[in-house]
């Protein structure tokens, strides 16, 4: 397995020319980046073995620049100015179980509505958003969406979902114990000479 991380430092030119041959990352956190016009450059449907992607506090207003990504299972969007255009998950992002859109301007059950369509999804979290402080808000979201298991990590009778399920996703990505060893291999930063 292959995960790259990269600092808010590296541009996103570098990240491009980093990840170029790599079309076996499976992780790709580019928290804190800064995107451009909407689109984080480099993030391209090369990634098809993808299958966790974080943009937290990227600077996102939509998502509707994000490319195919079949395999991807869990995407963290948090901290953006989200507020619409959720419709293009289904299509460029069909297989996705988790979806953390805390922190963003998410203001009515409409806008979520499209995620009727991503027929996996069991996690949600829309914690910081507006929506939340709609009046039956968590019933209404669970009727909307009846795949969902939890929401803003709590199921149907509000019971936390466990630690272990939470995190059960990126355990699952872990072939064994060593991987450890190639998640420090893969990330890259300003001293690294990602051009080789």
């Amino acid at each position: 397995m292959q995960c790259i991380c990269v600092t808010p430092r590296l541009s996103f030119t570098r990240l491009y020319i980093a990840v170029r041959a790599r079309t076996h990352v499976k992780e790709l956190v580019l928290d804190n980046c800064r995107s451009n016009e909407g689109k984080i450059e480099g993030l391209t449907d090369e990634f098809e073995e993808l299958e966790f992607l974080s943009t937290i506090n990227v600077g996102l207003t939509s998502v509707a620049n994000l490319p195919k990504l079949n395999k991807l299972k869990k995407l963290e969007l948090s901290d953006n100015r989200i507020s619409g255009g959720l419709e293009v998950l289904a299509e460029k992002c069909p297989n996705l179980t988790h979806l953390n859109l805390s922190g963003n301007k998410i203001k009515d059950l409409s806008t979520i509505e499209p995620l009727k369509k991503l027929e996996s999804l069991k996690s949600l979290d829309l914690f910081n958003c507006e929506v939340t402080n709609l009046n039956d808000y968590r019933e209404n979201v669970f009727k909307l969406l009846p795949q969902l298991t939890y929401l803003d990590g709590y199921d149907k009778e509000d019971k936390e979902a466990p630690d272990s399920d939470a995190e059960a996703y990126v355990e699952g990505l872990d072939d064994d114990e060593d991987d450890e060893d190639e998640l420090n291999d893969g990330e890259v930063d300003d001293e690294e000479d990602v051009g080789k």
